[in-house]
């Protein structure tokens, strides 16, 4: 699965800042995959279209959404193909968040907005669906999935494309805010139950490499 090559032409085709880089999965092989690009700019809002006009608010570029249809039997795939995107972007680490449903008896009110959010599902009350721009034919069906048995999720925020570079203190990174690949860290299954969280560094203080 080439998540990589994804969020390059995504780069390329937009010419935005990114902000941060969301996986969305649920643990059924061979559905697809959801990739979701948060940008770091803002649009103008016009009372009038012309030259002359002011804004009169600024309101976030909407987050891109893609749906990634590649076969995969193992969450492996995914993993690894999240971990190789992020190593190569120049990203401090992956976060994997396992979900439980939130249909579950007991369930807080909070797990069902979380799940919304991570399929690109925003309730009006949020800014609906102006705050995602969506090519995924099959996100709803993936929602009502993620609802039902659970979802992953890997976020990650690249310095390469993205707005970290004046801030990183990585001493791994090239010039340019890349890694050279192959991503050198190994898969960690999730947990058979329950809700987890892993974190997958990369990156490496230049402050704690010196002394």
């Amino acid at each position: 699965m080439d998540v990589l090559e994804q969020i390059r032409g995504q780069i390329e085709a937009v010419n935005l800042p990114l902000y941060a880089i969301t996986l969305t999965a649920v643990p059924c092989p061979d559905t697809p995959v959801l990739l979701m690009l948060h940008w770091h700019a803002f649009r103008h809002e016009l009372l009038f279209d012309a030259p002359e006009a002011r804004p009169v608010s600024y309101r976030p570029v909407p987050a891109s959404a893609l749906q990634l249809n590649e076969r995969w039997r193992v969450l492996e795939t995914i993993d690894m193909a999240a971990m190789e995107a992020a190593w190569e972007l120049g990203a401090w680490d992956v976060a994997r968040h396992q979900r439980r449903s939130c249909m579950r008896p007991g369930a807080d009110t909070s797990e069902a907005l979380e799940c919304l959010q991570a399929f690109g599902n925003y309730p009006d009350s949020m800014g609906g669906r102006d705050l995602v721009i969506a090519d995924a034919p099959d996100s709803d069906e993936l929602l009502e999935l993620g609802k039902n048995v659970g979802y992953l999720t890997w976020q990650f925020r690249p310095v390469c494309g993205g707005i970290w570079a004046d801030v990183a203190d990585d001493v791994t990174l090239n010039p340019d805010g890349t890694r050279a690949p192959p991503c050198p860290l190994l898969h960690r299954p999730p947990h058979d139950q329950g809700a987890s969280k892993t974190v997958y560094r990369f990156g490496q203080s230049e402050s704690i490499a010196l002394n």
